[in-house]
C-alpha cells in the first residue's frame, strides 16, 4: 500500500520520494485550515506545572458553548483520533457498524464492525453506528435531523464532527436531547490550523462522559492544549472571520479547479474532492511540482486536495494544474 494515501500530511515521505521537486512543499493533502489561529496571542504556558482540573474544566466549558451544549457532557481529549481509538472500551451496543467511504480510522475503532454504504444508514435501528458529518474524504452532508432519527429509533449513533466547526448547521450537538443515544467527536486542529496541539472532545451521555474520564487519567491534555484550546474557542471574531474565509478559498478554488476542466464536489470548503480517470497522474504532476494531494487505494479515481491559504498558494497550484 502507497504511504502517502494512508493519511495526509506526509510531506517527509514526498520529499523522499519526489528528491527533485522544488521546496519549499506546498501541503494540500489534508482538509486543515492552512490559516491557523494565531497562537501568539495566547497566554504563556507554564510547563514546569501540570495541567490544572480547573483549566481543563475551564477549557471544557468554553468549548462546550461554542458547540451549543453543556460542560458536563463534554470531555476534552489529546485529539479526536485517540477517543475514535477508545471507543471499543465504552461497551457500546451490538452489532457495531460504520459508514464507508470515511475516514481510514473508522475501520478500526470498534471491535468486529462491520462497513454499510451511507445511503443504507435510515435502516439501522439496531447496535451502533459510527460516521462522519461532513464525511471525509467525499465532504457529503447529512442534515442533522437525518441522524437524530437513527439515534431516536434504536441505534446508538457515533458522529465524528472533525470539520463541523467550519459548517456548525451541520452539527447534531445544540439538537440533543438527554435521551439521545449519542456520541459526538469535536477536532479542535482541523478548523484552528494547529493539529499539533493535539487536542479533541467527546460529547457524550453523563455514564460515558464518566468512563471516559477514567480512562483518561487526572491529567489527559497537555498545558498548551489548554490554554490554546480556551484562548482560540474565546476568539469569537477570529472564528467568525476564518468561517466567511475559508468558504471563500474552497469558492475560488472550486472556480480554479473548473477552469483546468475538474470539477469539485463535496460540502465541506476545507477540503475538495476531484473525480477523474487520470487522478493518479494528476497526483504525480502536482507532487513533481512540490505540491502534495491525496489519492486512495479504494477509489483510484478520486484525488483530494485542501484548500490553499495564500494568493501565493493559488498561483503555485494554477499553474502546476496548467503544465499538463
Amino acid at each position: 500500500m502507497n504511504a502517502l494515501r494512508i493519511h495526509g500530511g506526509r510531506i517527509d515521505l514526498a520529499a523522499a520520494r519526489y528528491p527533485n521537486a522544488p521546496r519549499p512543499w506546498l501541503d494540500l493533502s489534508t482538509g486543515i485550515n492552512p490559516c491557523p489561529w494565531p497562537i501568539e496571542i495566547a497566554p504563556t504556558v507554564d510547563l514546569h506545572s501540570l495541567p490544572s482540573p480547573a483549566a481543563i474544566a475551564d477549557l471544557e466549558a468554553t468549548a462546550a458553548a461554542v458547540f451549543g451544549t453543556t460542560a458536563d457532557r463534554v470531555v476534552a481529549l489529546p485529539g479526536s483520533e485517540l477517543g475514535l481509538r477508545t471507543l471499543t472500551a465504552l461497551d457500546l451496543p451490538t452489532p457495531a457498524r460504520f459508514i464507508v467511504p470515511s475516514y481510514a480510522t473508522h475501520a478500526e475503532a470498534i471491535d468486529r464492525s462491520v462497513p454499510i454504504a451511507r445511503d443504507a444508514i435510515d435502516t439501522v435501528t439496531d447496535g451502533t453506528l459510527l460516521l462522519a458529518n461532513p464525511n471525509n474524504p467525499d465532504g457529503r452532508r447529512d442534515v442533522p435531523q437525518r441522524l437524530l432519527d437513527i439515534a431516536r429509533n434504536g441505534a446508538f449513533l457515533i458522529v465524528d464532527e472533525a470539520f463541523a466547526d467550519v459548517a456548525p448547521d451541520s452539527s447534531i450537538i445544540p439538537l440533543l436531547r438527554p435521551t439521545d443515544r449519542a456520541i459526538i467527536f469535536r477536532s479542535f486542529g482541523k478548523f484552528f490550523g494547529l493539529p499539533g496541539v493535539r487536542l479533541g472532545f467527546m460529547i457524550a451521555p453523563p455514564e460515558h462522559v464518566s468512563a471516559m474520564r477514567q480512562r483518561l487519567g487526572s491529567w489527559p491534555i497537555s498545558g498548551h492544549a489548554v490554554a490554546y484550546g480556551t484562548a482560540a474557542y474565546q476568539d469569537a471574531d477570529w472564528i467568525a472571520a476564518s468561517r466567511v474565509s475559508i468558504l471563500d478559498r474552497a469558492t475560488r478554488l472550486d472556480v480554479m479547479l473548473a477552469r483546468h476542466g475538474l470539477q469539485a464536489r463535496g460540502e465541506c470548503p476545507l477540503f475538495r474532492l476531484i473525480e477523474t480517470d487520470a487522478a493518479q497522474a494528476l497526483f504525480e504532476r502536482l507532487a513533481q511540482a512540490g505540491i502534495l494531494t491525496r489519492t486512495f487505494d479504494h477509489a483510484p479515481c478520486w484525488l483530494r486536495m485542501g484548500i490553499p491559504g495564500t494568493d501565493a498558494a493559488f498561483t503555485r497550484l494554477d499553474e502546476a494544474l496548467g503544465d499538463g
